[in-house]
């Protein structure tokens, strides 16, 4: 069995997929780190007993952000191995889904705060994660070519969280909180 540390990274560098060492905190580690995030939030959420009918669904979700660290990881000049793409299709998935969702949910009337639900709330914190991701990708993409398609999956992946949020809130009978600003 081989260890899981190397010890490379003991001066604050890691590697790309293809060699290329870079500082732990250049904005394309903070970039993939962050997907890494996202996908263990979907894997909570995917975990959640409530969750059980969604749970192929959300594993896809996982494939999907591995897909997509994986091409942010690597170097495509420097790389030998085939990775996994990441189709328009993969995106019209997740607009079919809310679509679904948004026809058995209540109108939006007014902003909603995160929780009334633990499963609501960690549903919003994958959200929030994958806007930061999106973010960062976004920043990345100010120093390098990006795939288009990764930083339209992830505007689509977190308002499909906000759609979920909002079904769990009315699967569960939970309260939805409306924000009342004083």
């Amino acid at each position: 069995m081989s260890k899981i540390y190397t010890k490379t990274g003991d001066k604050g560098t890691t590697s790309l997929i293809g060699g290329t060492r870079l500082p732990k905190d250049d904005i394309k580690i903070e970039a993939y780190g962050s997907v890494d995030e996202l996908n263990a939030w979907i894997g909570v959420l995917a975990d959640a007993p409530e969750n059980k009918n969604r749970n192929a669904f959300l594993k896809e979700i996982q494939d999907r952000l591995f897909t997509i660290g994986a091409e942010l990881a690597s170097e495509p000049e420097q790389n030998k191995k085939k990775l996994p793409e990441l189709f328009e299709s993969d995106i019209e998935v997740l607009e079919k889904e809310m679509d679904l969702y948004n026809e058995v949910i209540p109108t939006l009337r007014a902003f909603v705060l995160p929780g009334g639900y633990p499963l609501v709330s960690f549903a919003h914190v994958a959200r929030t994660v994958c806007r930061r991701s999106e973010r960062q990708v976004i920043k990345l993409s100010h120093n390098e070519e990006v795939n288009a398609l990764i930083i339209k999956y992830l505007n689509r992946l977190s308002d499909y969280l906000f759609v979920l949020s909002r079904k769990i809130t009315q699967e569960q009978n939970a309260p939805e909180i409306a924000w009342k600003p004083r």
